[in-house]
């Protein structure tokens, strides 16, 4: 027997026992971090279920909300029901449950904050983008009376018949006409569709046109002499109805105006096409030509 036998059995437990020292504190720490993991994913889903529960809460919120503002105004009572109207028995709701809607309803206004102005119907898109004639409410009226403006000598105030439940009241500027009586009860061109605004203190429904080729040399649009107060002046290349009133902000008239004038013919025309009452005839300028229309 080899005399270094006995020397390679102990060498093996010894290094058994040196690799099981070393593991031992690497398992323990890797069981201290797995149960540190666990408990921080715990605490992470505990914190998702909190912010999807306030989501969930804030979705109904906004959807109460929502519903609330859909809801419609009760109907106001108009003061010009008769008697018999009122007396007829209505189906109401008890007060409690109007008092509950009062509270309820998310648009009280709190103190200090203004009134909300009324917001004025949008126009649909293709009328917006559409700057032509035919977005002029251009007719036929009928002076009932005309006089001297009380502050301003050049200016004129008309009552006018164009059509309506009542005449309207338009200032205008008529430097070249100086026998304001020869004017009552003849027709004119009138714009109705333009803002009312104050002339020298006096409020003014629209616009009387008039052609000149200057400040002295002035003369009314005539219609046709078949027409009647109230009759629309259209233009046949542009169809389409006028606006309610003309919105200040895109200066409708300013944009068209240059395109109004008066041919070598005498009549007036927005590039080219004449102004037209229909199955009447055309508007003329009684003696100018080749002017401008304001």
């Amino acid at each position: 027997k080899h005399p270094g036998s006995s020397l390679r059995g102990p060498s093996r437990p010894s290094t058994w026992t040196t690799w099981t020292a070393c593991s031992i504190p690497v398992l323990q720490a890797s069981v201290r971090d797995q149960k540190k993991l666990l408990v921080e994913n715990a605490k992470l889903k505990q914190d998702i279920e909190q912010l999807r529960g306030q989501l969930q809460e804030n979705q109904k919120r906004r959807t109460a909300k929502a519903l609330l503002s859909q809801v419609p105004p009760p109907p106001r009572v108009s003061p010009a029901l008769t008697k018999a109207d009122t007396a007829a028995p209505t189906n109401h709701p008890p007060p409690s449950a109007t008092l509950t809607e009062g509270r309820d309803r998310p648009s009280r206004r709190r103190r200090g904050e203004r009134k909300a102005r009324p917001k004025s119907e949008p126009l649909p898109l293709e009328a917006e983008s559409r700057i032509d004639a035919s977005r002029l409410d251009l007719r036929v009226g009928k002076f009932l009376s005309i006089r001297r403006h009380p502050l301003a000598e050049a200016m004129s105030v008309q009552e006018v018949d164009v059509g309506e439940s009542c005449p309207r009241t338009i200032v205008s500027k008529l430097g070249g006409v100086e026998d304001l009586d020869e004017l009552q009860g003849s027709l004119g061109v009138f714009l109705c569709n333009v803002k009312a605004s104050k002339m020298r203190g006096v409020v003014s429904q629209g616009r009387l046109l008039c052609c000149s080729t200057s400040d002295v040399s002035v003369e009314l649009l005539a219609p046709p002499a078949d027409s009647t107060p109230g009759d629309r002046i259209t233009f046949l290349n542009y169809p389409g109805e006028p606006d309610r009133e003309l919105p200040s902000k895109q200066k409708i008239w300013e944009l068209l105006q240059p395109d109004l004038q008066v041919d070598g013919k005498g009549v007036a025309n927005y590039k080219g096409c004449g102004f037209e009452v229909k199955g009447k005839g055309l508007c003329r300028a009684p003696s100018l030509t080749n002017c401008t229309i304001r």
